[in-house]
Parts: structure tokens; C-alpha cells; sequence
């Protein structure tokens, strides 16, 4: 007689264990607690349009259909990678047969949503807004970005946080108590062999029980031990999403360390990257937009550092390479901050693009032939070498117009104060000047 569960389709673990109630859905308190937004929504049957954004693997898909069963809605799931309009006028038509036919109202998903263009995302509006369904969109993208501001308007946005190795392990433990396939074979396994496991899903649930299954289908006699695990998660890489949510975090985590004055978190930060695959050469590039944006001249020698770590990296490779870029790093993260010339430039930059474009004035113009000069091209200009401490006491180099504007302003730290000092000194020999090229123009001000 053939057994049933020999012939019966495969389901993996994950899926298995799909919550079905809330106090079964881990790691999302904030959510599911009580009083929390949505144990109230399934308390009182009431469900509304939402966004569910978060990392892999910590229930979105789940937390879709437990909505729906939990209020007895009619659940319907498309893919944004796998559809199109096509697929959401079938999922529309579907949903009104199901009210004409019961009654019940529809819970659209539509995992991946970010993936939908424009006119894909606008094609669910009229239908969310006559309640034709209740919409549901799933995404590893923040929403407020990758998505149409008229959908978001329509839909509360709910933030899934990666799963801490605690509730993970606690989703480990579960299944080993709960799901048949698991408990007939009579597995046995230490709690900090969970650990382990709960360690390498770096915050993912479902790879989390993926491995679990892979170490009890090559556990000898059922039992997982380190020689099992060693197998399992060795060289499995850490979560990180190139190009995603994930990766902007960690390299404005990386940036922000730097800046704050941390040389330890800078290098958590980088050894983070690294292990996730990130491409050495990209730090290195933003290791030099750190350079000039946050130390600037409060340490020129920064940018220096900066470049060589680049070209080490393009000469060596790893891990020679990211041994340069750690040390860069850290000399950045140690050096005085300067973001003067940052500011100033944007400062210069927003003039030049909301100002007319004044003439340059004839004293700075060159003169290259004999009509330029008639015509007073480069004349009274005053060669700086020729004057005391080559400096040009009372000269300007603006336009008449912007005399008096001032945009750098140096740092009181690093080198930038001998800078602040040299400029106050040369502010001064100006306003003394007889020879001022425009009144009042040695009384700088902000621009």
C-alpha cells in the first residue's frame, strides 16, 4: 500500500510554519503586540489598505494571509516581477465576482510592488479607492522612493524590522515542537546549536528555518551537532542587498561613523560591507567624497590618504587593498572636521545658478591683443607677487555686484584655523587699504 505522505507534494519548512495566528507571528511586537495598529485591525474585523516594508524574511507574505483568515476576507497574492496589467484587471475581476457571489470583501498582495512602474501602481487606484479590494504591497525598497505618491496616499505604511536572533530562535523552536515532519523524525538539537543557525539568518526567519531543514535532512541519527552546521552554513554570506535598502543603510552608517569622530564603528561598519560583498573599489570612492565633504581643509592630508587607499585597491586588490581603505578610514575618522568648503561651494553654486551672469570686471579680463587693451582689458589689475606679503591689499575679484560676499568660512580646528586667522589678518589690511577697488568691499558679509 503506497503511503500518502510518500506520494503527498513537497512543502518546505517555511512554509510550513507559516503563521496562522498572531500569537504564533514572531519578532514583530511593535505591530502585532497588544493594542499595537495591527492586533486591533484584526480584533475588529477591520482591515485596511497598507504597505508592508521591510527586509527578506520576516513575514510579509505571512502577516498578508494571516490578515485575510484572521477577518475572513478573500485572499488573492499577485508577483510585480511575475504580472502586469493584465493580471491585476484579472485580480479585479476576481474580486468582484467573489462580493457579487458571497459578499466578502478582497485582500489584493502584491509581493514586490516597488517592481510595477507608474502606470502599473496607478492602475490599482480606482479600485483601492472604491474598495473594490484592500491593498496590500509588499517591499524590501523604502516606499517613499519607489513608489507612486498617489498609492502611498491611499495605504498606511507599516515598517517589518529584521528579526533579532532571539525571536529567531524562538521561530526555531517552534517548528521543532510543532510541525509534524520535524517531530517524527526525533531530532535533537542543542540550544545553542539554534543559536548558531539564528546567527547565520542574520535577521531572516525564513532562511533561518531553510537551514534548519538542510541540517535535519544531513543530521546522522537526527542529531545536529557542529560537524552538521560546520557543513551547512559554512562560507553562507551576511544579507546584503546591493542597490537596496540595506546597502544605503550600512554605507550611511559607514559615513556618519566617520564624520561623528568613531574609528571603531567606522571599521565595524566597513568589515560589515565587506562580509555582505560590497564592491572595495565603491567604498573607496566614497571614502573620498568623506575626504572633501566632512575633514576638508581642516586636514588636506585626508584626501591624500583617500586617493592612495583608491589606488591601492585598483593596484593590489584585496585584501591589500581594504587594508588601505580601513586605514584611510580611520585617519578620517580621527582627523579634525571641516565641512567649510562643502557649504561654501553649494553656497557659490546656488548664486551662480539664481544670480544673473554679471560680466567679468575689465581689470580681471585678459588681454591678449592690442584692442583688448585700448579697450581697457586687464588694466589697474594688480600682480599680487609685486605687492607686500603678495598679497593686494583692497583688491576684489567679483563682480561689482557681489563686492562684499563672503561664502568660506574655515573651521575653528585642524588647519583651518591657521586659514580662519590668515583671511581675518588679510580682512583687516583691506579695510585699510587707500587703494580699495570698490567702496566698501572690506566689509565682507554672508552671502
Amino acid at each position: 500500500m503506497t503511503d500518502p505522505a510518500a506520494t503527498a507534494p513537497y512543502v518546505p519548512l517555511a512554509a510550513r510554519m507559516r503563521p496562522r495566528r498572531p500569537e504564533d507571528f514572531f519578532g514583530q511586537e511593535h505591530l502585532l503586540g497588544p493594542d499595537k495598529p495591527l492586533s486591533n485591525a484584526i480584533r475588529s474585523g477591520v482591515v485596511h489598505s497598507m504597505i508592508l516594508w521591510g527586509p527578506p524574511g520576516v513575514g510579509k507574505t505571512s502577516l498578508a494571509r494571516m490578515l485575510a483568515e484572521t477577518t475572513g476576507a478573500h485572499f488573492q497574492s499577485i508577483s510585480a516581477v511575475l504580472s502586469g496589467v493584465k493580471e491585476i484587471r484579472a485580480a479585479i475581476d476576481e474580486a468582484r465576482a467573489e462580493r457579487a457571489a458571497s459578499g466578502r470583501r478582497s485582500i489584493l498582495f502584491v509581493d514586490e510592488v516597488h517592481r510595477f512602474n507608474k502606470t502599473q501602481q496607478d492602475a490599482f487606484l480606482p479600485f483601492v479607492e472604491d474598495g473594490t479590494v484592500i491593498f496590500i504591497g509588499a517591499t524590501t525598497e523604502n516606499p517613499s522612493f519607489e513608489l507612486n505618491g498617489a498609492l502611498l496616499s491611499r495605504a498606511r505604511v507599516y515598517r517589518l524590522r529584521p528579526m533579532s536572533e532571539e525571536a529567531i530562535e524562538a521561530v526555531l523552536a517552534h517548528a521543532l515542537a510543532h510541525d509534524e515532519p520535524l517531530r517524527g523524525r526525533g531530532l535533537a538539537v542543542e540550544p545553542v546549536e539554534l543559536g548558531r543557525i539564528a546567527r547565520a539568518a542574520d535577521g531572516d526567519a525564513r532562511r533561518a528555518l531553510n537551514l534548519l531543514e538542510i541540517a535535519a535532512d544531513l543530521a546522522p541519527g537526527g542529531v545536529i551537532d557542529d560537524a552538521v552546521l560546520r557543513e551547512v552554513l559554512g562560507g553562507d554570506p551576511r544579507r546584503f542587498d546591493k542597490g537596496g535598502e540595506n546597502f544605503y543603510d550600512q554605507i550611511s552608517a559607514l559615513h556618519k561613523s566617520v564624520r561623528g569622530g568613531s574609528p571603531d564603528a567606522t571599521l565595524y561598519w566597513l568589515a560589515r560591507m565587506l562580509d555582505g560583498g560590497c564592491d572595495p573599489l565603491y567604498i573607496a570612492r566614497r571614502v573620498v567624497r568623506m575626504a572633501t565633504e566632512d575633514i576638508g581643509n581642516a586636514d588636506p592630508r585626508g584626501l591624500t590618504m583617500a586617493l592612495a587607499a583608491w589606488d591601492t585597491q585598483e593596484r593590489l586588490g584585496s585584501p591589500e587593498g581594504e587594508l588601505a581603505i580601513a586605514q584611510a578610514l580611520a585617519y578620517l575618522a580621527c582627523a579634525p572636521k571641516s565641512n567649510a568648503v562643502y557649504t561654501a561651494f553649494g553656497a557659490a553654486r546656488a548664486d551662480v545658478q539664481q544670480l544673473p551672469s554679471y560680466e567679468v570686471p575689465l581689470h580681471l579680463r585678459n588681454a591678449p591683443t592690442r584692442l583688448m587693451k585700448e579697450m581697457g582689458f586687464g588694466g589697474e589689475y594688480r600682480y599680487a607677487h609685486d605687492e607686500e606679503d603678495a598679497y593686494a591689499a583692497g583688491e576684489n575679484y567679483f563682480p561689482p555686484e557681489l563686492a562684499t560676499r563672503r561664502y568660506y568660512h574655515p573651521a575653528p580646528r585642524g588647519l583651518e584655523k591657521q586659514i580662519a586667522d590668515k583671511l581675518e589678518h588679510q580682512r583687516t589690511r583691506d579695510a585699510q587699504s587707500p587703494r580699495q577697488r570698490y567702496p566698501g568691499a572690506s566689509r565682507p558679509r554672508k552671502g
